[in-house]
């Protein structure tokens, strides 16, 4: 059934300010949430030496949380496919500032504690990840969707790095590690304003039956009276499983590589990148920590560069040029010489810089896409389990670099210089796969709606052949 026709009024319409004000919302909370995530790496700066912490320990705080986003994209994307986007939403603001706040109590030397906590600080975050996106998608024109969508990422460079940085710098040694995390409890302030500002997304509403609830969302984000909403008589209700999933092959393996292929070029740069400045350019940790700020700001440009090209070139080339541009950068890293300079500054660290413009700039393109090429009733469910699997980049990303430099500290790598060439190539060969899915397998949803991209997706979802399917 095409139900193309069902939000045309959306499509046809002006984005209003309640439009921009979930859009708005959704980016105050990404950028919240990252920051809550990102948190343990000045955590750990305040306690490992006052808690004596091993190694062991170390390592399991750090990977905690990202399994806990792992199980979070899964667990909290279904649900969302259930019982609503609005809903979830809520509850993940609420999961992850509830518990970052919860850390300020941990009793000193609770290690285990500590990572139990963060466990389910992860779990918020991978849940609202999955569901903030494809909430905004459903109530924006088709046009300014691939736009609308890169933009909800946008500030997640600012929160996990420069504000995290910056409060760290500043309000650390005042406040210490237990006032950083109470920082880190704010954003349940966020919630208060979705359960009153925010409807739920018009999109689910009608694909499980509630068309006068429907008609409300739609009227309330135009501006208009639910009466002069048109929505069909008749839409059959769709049930959701996560078997469905594996119905669309093609979905899955774009959206599931994509993201596995870029989280592992950026957790590979980031939990490397200060370690490596210091090793290259003999610089002060302090100075390394400064240098990265830069490393940050450069894929917020490159969020609002990709959110750009992804509606001007489509999806499938932004794709193809974010991962072979990471893999380009990280190469040259890699192999150029590393006491070269470039109008004074360090080439080595200009290749950082620019390779993270693609890797976590490109998320621009990486998170909405993985939204758009699902049908509705799995969109959230479908976005989940991408990001999910590309959780495990998190983990072989900086394993992996380790293992190929020869040291078992994989947190904190004892690399050499001889160890940087193949480690940056390890890195690359991730974002080639990246930029391969989305090129060979992708499917293209620029300009069309979401009930074109549903439609397409039920007749040929189950094909694989590029050439058969728009």
């Amino acid at each position: 059934m095409n139900n193309a026709a069902t939000f045309e009024q959306i499509d046809q319409s002006p984005m209003t300010r309640r439009q921009y004000g979930i859009l708005t919302a959704a980016i105050l909370a990404d950028m919240l949430e990252f920051f809550d995530f990102f948190m343990l790496g000045f955590i750990l700066s305040f306690i490992v030496g006052p808690w004596e912490l091993t190694y062991a320990q170390t390592a399991f705080l750090v990977l905690t949380s990202g399994v806990g986003a792992i199980v979070g994209g899964y667990l909290w994307g279904y649900i969302a496919d259930k019982i609503g986007r609005r809903k979830v939403f809520i509850a993940t603001v609420l999961n992850f500032s509830i518990f970052t706040g919860a850390l300020a109590l941990v009793p000193e030397g609770s290690w285990f504690l500590l990572g139990l906590l963060r466990f389910f600080v992860g779990l918020g975050v991978g849940g609202l990840y999955s569901v903030d996106l494809p909430l905004v998608q459903e109530f924006v024109p088709s046009s300014k969707r691939g736009l609308m969508g890169g933009l909800v990422g946008i500030a997640i460079p600012l929160g996990g790095i420069v504000l995290g940085s910056s409060l760290a710098a500043f309000l650390g040694p005042t406040i210490g590690w237990r006032g950083l995390v109470l920082i880190g409890a704010v954003p349940a302030l966020l919630s208060l304003y979705i359960r009153t500002s925010v409807p739920e997304s018009p999109r689910w509403l009608i694909n499980n039956g509630h068309h006068d609830k429907a008609k409300e969302s739609i009227g309330w984000a135009l501006k208009i009276p639910p009466e002069e909403v048109r929505v069909p008589e008749e839409v059959p209700t769709v049930r959701t499983s996560w078997r469905e999933l594996f119905r669309y092959p093609r979905s899955l393996l774009v959206s599931w590589l994509g993201n596995l292929g870029m989280q592992t070029a950026t957790y590979g740069i980031v939990l490397w990148g200060p370690t490596l400045l210091v090793l290259v350019l003999s610089v002060s940790p302090a100075q390394a920590s400064f240098m990265f700020i830069f490393v940050g700001l450069s894929a917020f440009v490159g969020r609002i560069v990709f959110a750009l090209v992804s509606e001007a070139i489509g999806r499938k080339l932004t794709g193809g040029l974010v991962g072979f541009g990471a893999a380009l950068f990280l190469v040259l890293a890699g192999i150029l010489p590393y006491d070269a300079t470039l109008a004074g500054l360090s080439v080595f660290y200009l290749m950082i810089v620019l390779a993270y413009f693609f890797t976590d700039g490109g998320f621009a393109l990486v998170g909405p896409y993985s939204a758009e090429v699902w049908p509705t009733n799995l969109r959230t469910t479908g976005m989940g389990s991408a990001y999910g699997f590309g959780g495990i980049g998190k983990i072989i990303g900086p394993a992996g670099l380790a293992l190929i430099a020869g040291s078992s500290d994989v947190v904190n790598p004892g690399a050499t210089i001889e160890a940087l060439a193949p480690g940056f190539v390890y890195l690359a060969c991730f974002g080639i796969l990246a930029g391969l899915a989305y090129l060979v397998l992708g499917i293209e949803t620029r300009g069309k709606s979401i009930e074109e991209i549903d439609d397409e997706l039920r007749i040929k979802g189950r094909e694989l052949i590029p050439s058969k399917v728009a």
